[in-house]
């Protein structure tokens, strides 16, 4: 059976990355070290290493490359669902435990930080993402704390002014022509902000996208997965 790393919130949530990266950084008392994750599928770490921080780079596979060698398929879930569990663990400070079979980890960790960048014409995405330990809360006594008192202040709260706006009935809205290559997602990451607002680009432009779909001989976009060059969206 090959190695999985699996996440698993206090609720019981879980989650599987169904790609196994490359390498596993580790840091241990400020000594970074690598390992590799070898073909058979094995890591090669050693027992009894204190470890602060686990990092790696992945991939999440879209759909069209769900069904590859290298992919889990049993355990495989859109790029978009897991970008969502993972930033929202993220956001939120979730302690999590961090399981790498065939290995002795097996720690309670946060998300310290996690990127990702939409590419290709699959929706895949790669991604880094790292842990740090999760440390119990020590709460000290003022004594403990050697806290003195502190002169109370007044917070001055300062009126703020409502500035009114003139809005033009003339304005025009946004649009963005699809290119080859492009995705709802890496579209969204540029007009938006955030790769997760490609749902917003979806709606406004569902019939226009659905239309390109059946025209291109799908049924359906799958939900704005299949969209081609040509077609003009409108931007949120």
């Amino acid at each position: 059976m090959a190695v999985k790393i699996k996440l698993k919130s206090e609720s019981g949530k879980k989650f599987y990355f169904s790609v196994m990266p490359e390498e596993i950084h580790m840091k241990s008392a400020a000594k970074y070290q690598k390992f590799d994750v070898i073909k058979d599928g094995a890591i090669k770490v050693p027992n009894g290493m204190e470890v602060d921080e686990i990092s790696w780079n992945g991939e999440f596979f879209g759909k069209p490359k769900r069904k590859e060698s290298i992919v889990n398929s049993d355990i495989w879930k859109k790029p978009s669902d897991c970008i969502d569990i993972l930033q929202r663990w993220m956001e939120k400070g979730t302690v999590l435990t961090l399981i790498v079979s065939k290995t002795w980890i097996n720690l309670d960790v946060t998300i310290a930080s996690f990127e990702t960048t939409a590419y290709g014409a699959f929706g895949n995405v790669k991604y880094s993402v790292s842990f740090v330990k999760d440390r119990p809360l020590e709460v000290l006594t003022t004594k403990e704390a050697k806290i003195g008192k502190t002169k109370k202040t007044k917070k001055r709260q300062k009126k703020k002014k409502a500035v009114k706006t003139k809005s033009s009935g003339n304005a025009i809205p946004a649009s963005y022509t699809v290119k080859s290559g492009d995705t709802l997602w890496g579209i969204a990451a540029s007009k938006l902000g955030s790769g997760l607002s490609w749902k917003k680009i979806y709606d406004k432009n569902k019939t226009v996208i659905e239309a390109a779909a059946k025209a291109h001989g799908r049924s359906n976009s799958d939900c704005g997965h299949w969209i081609y060059p040509g077609t003009t969206l409108v931007i949120p």
